[in-house]
């Protein structure tokens, strides 16, 4: 018999949890989907500028590297 190992919830799922404990329309869901990614994308954009201002890169920089190609080429077996 397979068992299953559960994960406590988070402590965002719970807070989540306590803030929506009734329904929701599904364009209210929708809209809350969009502010949490929304705010999470902010987050990443926030880090990866901290990135960018440690690593002082430049646009000629940002030119290089849209330019590079980091790709692995594919080896057949």
């Amino acid at each position: 018999m397979a068992t299953t190992q559960s994960k406590p919830l988070t402590n965002l799922q719970l807070e989540l949890l306590k803030i929506f404990s009734r329904e929701v329309s599904d364009q209210d869901l929708l809209e809350i989907r969009k502010i949490l990614a929304k705010y999470f994308a902010q987050k990443a954009m926030d880090i990866a500028d901290q990135v960018w201002d440690a690593n002082k890169w430049t646009e000629e920089d940002e030119q290089r590297f849209l330019h590079e190609h980091t790709r692995t080429t594919y080896q057949p077996e």
